[in-house]
């Protein structure tokens, strides 16, 4: 029993600190942007694909992700995952111009696309429903931290070193924790050996990367852009393509019936608007500071560390707390506290202080700790564990598109709102206007999540064979 527990443990421990380092990349360029143009003379609008090529990729294979788990091993799986982005922190780190760079970031988000749904997957296999929150608590610590913290780390390791550094550090990590998973990992999700169907995972890759880049392109050219247009009505109609394609499969690459379960749904729905807010308010924060008051993008890293590193420790604990007393207590709680502090941040002036900046970052980090796994536990425990690999993949996938949705939308509020104020005489500082309607809106979305939150119920996964599931009747 000893032997089996420990099994679990070091598999868990394995799985989380893959994630931790692949997830860690997602953000540690940001701050390392303004070296790298200069070295390689380039413009902040090229510079910038360094983060959103990194983001649309993993968009693209997040919800392939199924599909690979229900193919490979869970050993093959995270063997070839963490050796593509070892290769990738490889050939980036080593990068002599920009192409080679941004080439090294593709082939490092493509083996990270795979990590967070894999663990994900693997912990609802090997931990029993009583203890699934504890164990998926330390996802959170994972979703919510490593992201984080990468502005601040890249920030200090920029001003200090060369930020080909932040790629070499990761390497002997990434190189050690393949050759431990080699001797320690073993299989333990269900083999289905479906087909593959190139066709699903074109729509997909289109219909998927399609809405990221449109969306993330509106957050810097606005969405009358006619590149975001065309982009947009590409993805969209790929993606409207894939699910018709999916709902006729058999076997689908990516299970969307999953959404006829309430509770994944409303949980999905629920974590999507929680990470929206987290990527909103970690991208507003720091343009308020260095772009309105001039602070160094450091400092603005360091405002959001405090919240990162409390995240990190709650998020284990309100693991816990929901092995005793289910979602929807933490979700409401935590929502009725995020939504307090995106309130507190909708009267930001010219003279806010960076200590008020850092504690009601803290606190809504707070409240976050309380809803992004619980709900998102709460939601796949009422799957059968025939569906889990689906349901991750599209609880990240819902992720991921939310948080390029929510960029999108607060960042083109805040530059209408900013212009609108600079036309109206009353108003001094029409940027920190701007700044404040996004908070408006984004406080506005965030109490739509506390209502949704109160409609969680307290789940358990239904046993395979003996209950009828919303989607038994396919053939």
């Amino acid at each position: 029993m000893n032997t089996e527990v420990n099994n679990k443990t070091l598999i868990a421990a394995l799985l989380l600190i893959g994630s931790f380092i692949t997830i860690l990349n997602q953000t540690l360029m940001i701050t390392a942007i303004p070296p790298i143009m200069v070295e390689m003379n380039i413009t902040a609008n090229t510079a910038q694909w360094l983060t959103t090529v990194f983001m649309l990729v993993n968009g693209i294979m997040i919800p392939i992700s199924a599909f690979l788990i229900e193919k490979f091993t869970t050993r093959q799986l995270f063997i070839t995952a963490m050796s593509i982005f070892t290769l990738g922190t490889i050939v980036a780190g080593l990068a002599p111009n920009f192409e080679v760079l941004l080439f090294g970031r593709i082939i490092q988000s493509t083996g990270t696309g795979v990590m967070l749904p894999l663990m994900q997957t693997v912990f609802l296999m090997i931990f029993p429903v009583n203890k699934r929150g504890a164990a998926m608590g330390y996802i959170g610590l994972v979703i919510s931290f490593a992201p984080a913290i990468g502005p601040a780390l890249s920030g200090w390791i920029t001003s200090n070193y060369s930020w080909r550094l932040l790629f070499l550090i990761i390497l002997p990590l990434a190189i050690g924790i393949i050759i431990v998973s080699h001797f320690i990992l073993k299989n333990v999700t269900e083999l289905k050996n479906p087909k593959v169907d190139p066709i699903s995972i074109i729509l997909s890759s289109f219909g998927f990367g399609g809405l990221l880049y449109a969306f993330t392109s509106a957050g810097n050219v606005g969405f009358t852009s006619p590149i975001t247009l065309i982009v947009l009505i590409i993805g969209v109609l790929s993606l409207v393509f894939f699910i018709l394609r999916q709902l006729r499969m058999a076997h689908p690459m990516l299970e969307f019936r999953i959404f006829k379960y309430r509770t994944f749904t409303i949980g999905t729905v629920v974590a999507s608007i929680a990470f929206m807010g987290l990527i909103g308010s970690e991208t507003l924060i720091p343009l308020y500071m260095q772009d309105i008051l001039d602070f160094t993008a450091f400092e603005a890293g360091l405002v959001l560390l405090p919240g990162a590193v409390l995240t990190g420790i709650m998020s284990p604990i309100t693991g816990r707390i929901f092995d005793k007393v289910g979602g929807r207590v933490l979700a409401v709680v935590g929502m009725v506290i995020v939504t307090g502090a995106s309130l507190g941040l909708c009267f930001l002036d010219e003279s806010t202080s960076l200590q008020y900046l850092t504690v009601m970052y803290a606190i809504r980090m707070f409240g976050l700790s309380m809803v992004m796994m619980p709900v998102t536990t709460a939601g796949l425990n009422e799957l059968p564990q025939s569906l889990l690999a689906h349901g991750t993949a599209m609880t990240n996938t819902m992720r991921q598109i939310a948080a390029s949705v929510g960029t999108a939308i607060l960042v083109t509020v805040m530059t209408t709102a900013g212009e609108y104020a600079a036309e109206q005489p009353g108003i001094s500082y029409p940027e920190i206007f701007g700044v404040n309607m996004a908070f408006v809106v984004l406080t506005s979305v965030t109490f739509v999540g506390l209502i949704l939150a109160v409609f969680i119920r307290k789940t358990y996964p239904p046993l395979e064979g003996k209950s009828v599931s919303p989607i038994s009747d396919q053939k």
